[in-house]
């Protein structure tokens, strides 16, 4: 028989939640991407007014 034994001991009970990562910044490539689409979307939109403008008017 041995002359010691050793308790397991359990790691303390987290009361509180776990706090979340905060969000990282955007980097610069991403802000500029997202530009350059937005702008895009936008000439597009301009254009299909344009389109349908002319097409009424045609008629």
């Amino acid at each position: 028989m041995p002359a010691f034994s050793f308790e397991k001991i359990s790691p303390p009970v987290r009361r509180a939640p776990a706090a979340s990562t905060p969000k990282k910044p955007r980097g610069l490539i991403s802000q500029m991407i997202d530009r350059l689409a937005e702008r895009r979307a936008r000439r597009a939109l301009r254009g299909e007014r344009a389109m349908r403008r002319d097409g009424k008017a045609a008629e």
